[in-house]
């Protein structure tokens, strides 16, 4: 009975001894979770943004030029201009991204092998940093026509036109703003993600 017992506490000491298995680092680097939900939040941006922009036209009563004293319809849509086209194109792209790497996220957060989730980190990086200019050179090109139409140029005999086509200018000035919360989105998930990959590739 006496060894039996000795034999047991041996063992209980044997197990206490030994130290615990090390718990697998989160594949995510901890960073997936506010990712993801930067990524949901750009998707609803670059979508709003692109409803706004699409439905963006107005029919307006202005002079006829050899008859001031006449009045014709004359409709301003954002397909009259080669940036604001520009601008959907961009907007289409991005949102489409945004849900796609979603996805991408929502894998690392399930967890993947080491290699494979720095691999896709990396690659988000880059991307992140891509669309990040795309979106700021379409707001921008989209910035300086909204500003034409709320301004106007003298110099170059530019006429404003927010004057008499209101809501057109606020359907451009709304999705514009869009756009650049968009793309200020972008560049803190190319941070996020960096940094991510950072402590990823300085814990394994």
């Amino acid at each position: 009975m006496a060894t039996t017992v000795s034999t047991e506490e041996a063992g209980g000491k044997a197990a206490a001894a030994e130290p615990a298995a090390p718990r697998p680092a989160a594949a995510s680097g901890g960073f997936s979770g506010a990712d993801v939900a930067l990524r949901a939040l750009l998707f609803a941006v670059t979508l709003s943004a692109l409803v706004v922009l699409a439905t963006a036209k107005q029919t307006a009563l202005v002079p006829y030029p050899l008859a001031p004293q006449i009045l014709v319809p004359v409709p301003a849509k954002f397909k009259d201009s080669p940036a604001l086209i520009y601008l959907l194109v961009a907007l289409c792209v991005t949102c489409l991204y945004s849900l796609l790497t979603a996805l991408s996220s929502l894998r690392l957060i399930a967890g993947s092998g080491s290699a494979s989730a720095a691999k896709t980190l990396f690659l988000l990086v880059l991307l992140d940093v891509f669309y990040a200019a795309m979106m700021a050179s379409a707001t921008g090109a989209a910035g300086g026509v909204a500003w034409i139409g709320l301004k106007g140029n003298s110099h170059t005999q530019w006429n404003k036109i927010c004057n008499v086509y209101g809501k057109f200018c606020r359907h451009i000035g709304s999705s514009a703003f869009l756009a650049l919360i968009a793309s200020i989105i972008l560049v803190l998930l190319a941070i996020l993600n960096a940094y991510s990959l950072y402590r990823r590739t300085h814990t394994h």
